[in-house]
Formats: structure tokens, C-alpha cells, sequence
């Protein structure tokens, strides 16, 4: 008895890994280019972990070291601030802010800031802080 063993070419080619892959890298692309929130670089204190407000309608404030007060990422006086917020939130009445200033600015600056906010009306407001490495 003689068994013969059909050698056939193999001329399909499986892409359901490939497009998997192509699925999977979109999908983290996505989430890294629309999950960071505008504002100007600060050295962020440390604090435990929390929720955050990072959504896309958020308004940054940043305090750079120096004392510079920036509205995603352009740089504002207190009054140019308030004058802006009080726009954005006559177009979104429940605008989120979050509060970003540097560990070495003074405490007072942020105080004028946080103030400004509440003048304007603006009841959410969060304040970004670095976490701890071990907590």
C-alpha cells in the first residue's frame, strides 16, 4: 500500500493578524493624541491618586515658576483671564477648569487665580498635581 502526500502550494495569505495589529495600534493612537490636556509645561507637585477632569471641552490655567498665568497655553494677565473665562462660560454654563501651577510659584498668585474663578462662576474647578511614585 502507497500513500501519496499531495504537496499543494499555499497561496492564501491570513491578514486577520495584520489588521488586528493595525486595529490595536489605532486604538492606542487614538486614546494618547485625545486623552492629554492643553496648557503650559509646570512642574507639577505631588499628591495621591485621583480622578481626573481631563475632558475635551476642559480650560487649563497654568501657573508657570515664574508667576506667568497661561489659558491653555497662552499667556494671559488676571484681568485678560477673568474677562475670558467669563466668555467661555456664557458659551458653556458648566465649563471644568483645571488649575495647574508650579510647585515654586507663590501661594498668593494661586489664591488670585482660584478667586477669579469663583467671581466668574465657575463651580468645577480641579486642581493637577503630579502622583507619587509608590503610592
Amino acid at each position: 500500500m502507497q500513500v501519496q502526500s499531495e504537496q499543494k502550494p499555499y497561496d492564501d495569505i491570513n491578514i486577520t493578524p495584520m489588521l488586528d495589529l493595525a486595529y490595536v495600534l489605532l486604538v492606542i493612537f487614538i486614546i494618547l493624541t485625545t486623552a492629554s490636556v492643553q496648557g503650559a509645561k509646570v512642574d507639577l507637585p505631588k499628591g495621591s491618586a485621583a480622578q481626573s477632569l481631563a475632558v475635551p471641552k476642559t480650560k487649563v490655567i497654568s501657573i508657570s515658576s515664574q508667576g506667568q498665568v497661561f489659558l491653555d497655553a497662552v499667556p494671559v494677565s488676571l484681568a485678560e483671564l477673568e474677562h475670558r473665562l467669563r466668555d467661555l462660560k456664557a458659551v458653556t454654563p458648566d465649563l471644568p477648569v483645571v488649575l495647574k501651577g508650579d510647585r515654586a510659584v507663590q501661594y498668593d498668585k494661586i489664591i488670585a487665580v482660584i478667586d477669579i474663578v469663583s467671581h466668574v462662576g465657575i463651580s468645577s474647578l480641579g486642581l493637577a498635581y503630579q502622583r507619587s511614585v509608590g503610592s
